[in-house]
């Protein structure tokens, strides 16, 4: 079973989140918090896998519990609960190394399944999160674009291809129906472009897509 934390300040939404989590079958909501201070002792005294974080609470906000998280428990695997309206609070949670962002009025299948691909170790991205993402980027001066593009230079054109369908938002398994592959060889293709890339996840490369493009 995957062990979740949800941390809201609105209970019906918690609520609503741990029925559509635990009618899954492999998941189970072994914790809830209103406040991000709950949420970080909550996450560690139930050793939770996978932790979906509200941006927004009360008493510590989800950002700063997501950063104390992030040094107390590195394996925890983080999924961060968003909106449009919070856009300048992605870019904070992008750069404390979260696995994952859903819309909070994403559909259920939409958050079983990005619950699922970060306890396998993936990275989750909503395509509307993606745009939100990319769409809220200053726009990128000559040397950000070439310095952008001296990294992507180091990629196959086989890579290419796959960062530029990660740059849409786009899963491993949509990704390889899109190029007629299996899911594990773009996890394997998407594996070697974080590396080569130097990106800690799925959202750096696919700034870094964005800043080269022209």
């Amino acid at each position: 079973m995957i062990r979740v934390l949800v941390a809201d300040d609105e209970p019906l939404v918690t609520a609503g989140i741990r029925t559509v989590l635990e009618s899954a079958g492999d998941m189970e909501v072994v914790a809830e918090a209103g406040d991000g201070r709950t949420a970080v002792d909550q996450a560690i005294s139930h050793r939770a896998d996978v932790a979906l974080i509200d941006i927004r609470m009360p008493v510590l906000d989800g950002l700063s519990a997501i950063e104390q998280l992030r040094r107390r428990m590195p394996a925890l695997r983080i999924v961060v609960l968003t909106s449009f309206g919070a856009e300048p609070n992605v870019l904070r949670a992008l750069r404390a190394e979260v696995a994952g962002f859903v819309l909070k009025n994403c559909r259920p299948e939409e958050l079983v399944r990005a619950v699922r691909a970060v306890h396998d170790g993936e990275a989750y991205l909503s395509p509307e999160v993606t745009r939100l993402v990319l769409g809220m980027v200053a726009p990128v001066d000559a040397g950000r674009r070439q310095a952008a593009a001296e990294r992507l230079a180091a990629l196959s054109a086989g890579e290419t291809r796959v960062l530029h369908l990660v740059a849409e938002g786009l899963s491993n398994a949509d990704i390889g129906r899109r190029l007629n592959m299996s899911e594990t060889t773009i996890k394997t293709y998407v594996s070697r472009i974080l590396t080569k890339l130097g990106c800690a996840n799925r959202v750096q490369a696919a700034l870094l897509a964005r800043d080269a493009a022209v």
